[in-house]
């Protein structure tokens, strides 16, 4: 029996997020450089994609580029950019193919023009699309997007458009990029490492996290499958008891 068959459809996390980590240690363990490793990347990508959409799974969130990753090596940032627009521009068939949405979270600005531009075009190429919204996060920092959004709060306090006290933890909600997509039910990581790296620390504070010493590049539709399972028989009681859960 596959991991597929042993997942209850029913069950299902409306939202999985992804650290998608192990491309640099995987190009060396080939004797090529890091971009080799981001290259095939893309088909593990392509087939986790492929696979929350045909399980019904409605968001899935990318961890693509962080604001900490424009400190590595100018090289690997310029070839990293320059496969981003590939891949984009190429993978967009498979967008439509499978009925997804693409969005995107992070300094979308701060990447460069064509970048940018490319990934504008996709986003508004495959907006009528519904059967699942694939969101990449690039350039993204959640400090950032928490500090950006506690900025935009005390402005309008400051104005007395809103008052302290109507602040809550809605309010500060709707501030987030992600004011529009339900948290994760489901955080992985891959590569053995457990660490969050500053990925949506608000969203994830009662997502299951599941890590695997799967390098990204190995991750296929079965890692995926295998993670979902996992989840299923976790119970997730949001600060209640076991007797609540089950009552």
């Amino acid at each position: 029996m596959s991991w597929k068959d042993k997942i209850n459809m029913d069950k299902l996390p409306q939202h999985v997020a992804i650290i998608m980590d192990g491309n640099g240690r995987w190009a060396k363990q080939w004797g090529k450089p890091r971009i080799f490793g981001h290259k095939h990347g893309v088909k593990s990508v392509r087939e986790t994609a492929e696979a929350a959409a045909e399980l019904g799974i409605k968001y899935l969130t990318l961890y693509a580029f962080s604001t900490e990753n424009w400190n590595r090596p100018k090289a690997e940032v310029n070839a990293l950019m320059r496969l981003l627009v590939r891949t984009i521009h190429k993978e967009t068939k498979t967008l439509h193919k499978n009925n997804i949405r693409l969005l995107a979270i992070g300094d979308l600005y701060s990447l460069p023009k064509i970048t940018l531009q490319e990934l504008t075009n996709a986003i508004q190429d495959t907006a009528h699309h519904a059967r699942m919204s694939m969101v990449l996060a690039l350039s993204y920092s959640s400090r950032r997007e928490i500090t950006n959004a506690a900025k935009k709060i005390a402005q309008l306090v400051a104005s007395k458009e809103i008052t302290a006290d109507s602040v809550d933890q809605n309010l500060f909600e709707s501030f987030l990029s992600t004011h529009s997509i339900p948290d994760p039910g489901l955080l992985i990581r891959t590569s053995g490492e457990y660490r969050i790296s500053n990925f949506l620390l608000w969203q994830i504070a009662y997502s299951e996290l599941y890590f695997t010493p799967k390098l990204w590049p190995d991750f296929r539709k079965e890692d995926l499958y295998e993670a979902i399972v996992e989840f299923q028989k976790r119970e997730r009681r949001f600060g209640k008891t076991s007797e609540q859960i089950i009552k």
